[in-house]
């Protein structure tokens, strides 16, 4: 039997020179013995310097762990308690939506009490 298409595919490519000097060309194959099957989005997030997407309610848990130095630049008390208010918004919404799974039981903000925290770090 003849030579099939692709083989004739990738030979004529190897003869027009189009797999020579390719990235990583010599170099170990990384990742051949990964046991986890997302690794290559993992490490495509990591080359591109992005962080792993979390689940809702874990990210939520993120941001409220974080308020305080997500409102630490900002100038105007009104826009720290919109910026609760949201946050609280979207807590309240997670909650509706069902049962946390463990690790995602997230909390309300108490507004005042991230206001004045606000206000003491910048006096």
């Amino acid at each position: 039997m003849g030579e099939h298409w692709i083989d004739r595919q990738i030979r004529e490519a190897q003869e027009r020179g189009e797999f020579d000097n390719l990235p990583g060309a010599g170099k170990p194959l990384g990742n051949l013995r990964q046991t986890d099957e997302n690794w290559w989005i993992k490490a495509k997030l990591e080359r591109e310097g992005l962080s792993m997407p979390l689940p809702p309610g874990m990210q939520l848990r993120k941001e409220v762990a974080e308020i305080d130095e997500t409102v630490a630049d900002i100038r105007d008390e009104r826009v720290v308690r919109d910026l609760v208010t949201d946050l609280n918004r979207r807590v309240r919404e997670h909650h509706r939506r069902g049962a946390p799974m463990p690790g995602q039981i997230v909390r309300v903000l108490d507004a005042d009490a991230v206001v004045e925290r606000w206000r003491d770090r910048r006096s």
